[in-house]
């Protein structure tokens, strides 16, 4: 076998007969976010033109960034949910990489902003495309990013946005062994969820991080994506004791998909 096989494989991908999707928004102080986070700040600390104060002076650029662990295209792990769950920083490098299945219920969630996916509309999905593979990343697509404003309020101020039913977590995890999920709004559970009054907020998210499992939320352009047949790549950094860091994630895809 020659041990150059890896490098063709790269060099396949990377032709014409592929597509390399950017799942992840553009990290900045307008980047989409949860309503309860500040903006991204940054801080100048050292820079090269001229004008810089002496104390600032240096041949490089260097800015500080102040943001929280959740914002804009964002991996969450256990320890977010859980004291003793993963850091990030205990996540294996196997576990960045997934085949991709995405779930497009965007007609549905363009018809009823409070759209829940459920068990059933999974088993649906499965008649047309097939099983969902053991350690498959499966994405529930919305097109929610499209949005100006994830959270999109009514005119009394109250959330409105798509979300994944417990039950059909479970079912993946239980039934499919999943290794990951994924979606377009800031949480994992429906609006109409995580604003109940008298309840805990966030079953669904709670779940995924209890089963030992991450998930990425905020993500885009998944609308570009076949429901089967690409890879998922999730990229974070192994910061120790991590519950959750803005993250790089992006797709390989057949051209013609």
């Amino acid at each position: 076998m020659s041990n150059l096989k890896l490098w063709d494989t790269l060099k396949e991908l990377k032709s014409p007969a592929y597509k390399w999707v950017d799942l992840t928004h553009e990290l900045s102080p307008e980047t989409p976010h949860w309503y309860g986070f500040s903006p991204l700040k940054g801080e100048l600390l050292f820079d090269y033109v001229e004008g810089t104060p002496e104390d600032m002076a240096a041949p490089m650029r260097c800015i500080q960034y102040t943001v929280a662990s959740q914002y804009g295209t964002h991996v969450d792990v256990p320890r977010h949910f859980w004291g003793d769950g993963r850091p990030m920083n205990e996540i294996t490098v196997e576990e960045l990489v997934y085949p991709l299945v995405v779930i497009d219920k965007s007609a549905e969630c363009a018809a009823n902003p409070d759209f829940m996916l459920k068990t059933e509309d999974i088993q649906e999905w499965e008649k047309t495309y097939g099983r969902i593979p053991e350690g498959a990343f499966v994405a529930f697509r919305s097109d929610w990013y499209k949005k100006p404003n994830l959270d999109n309020p009514d005119e009394n101020d109250v959330p409105h946005y798509p979300g994944w039913d417990i039950n059909a977590i479970k079912w993946l995890v239980e039934e499919r062994n999943i290794g990951a999920i994924g979606h377009e709004p800031a949480d994992t559970d429906p609006g109409f969820v995580t604003t109940k009054e008298g309840a805990y907020p966030y079953p669904g998210e709670q779940y995924i991080l209890q089963v030992n499992r991450f998930q990425i939320e905020v993500m885009r352009n998944l609308d570009q994506l076949p429901p089967t047949g690409s890879l998922i790549v999730c990229a974070f950094p192994k910061l120790k004791d991590g519950v959750g860091f803005p993250a790089r994630v992006f797709a390989i895809a057949p051209a013609e998909a």
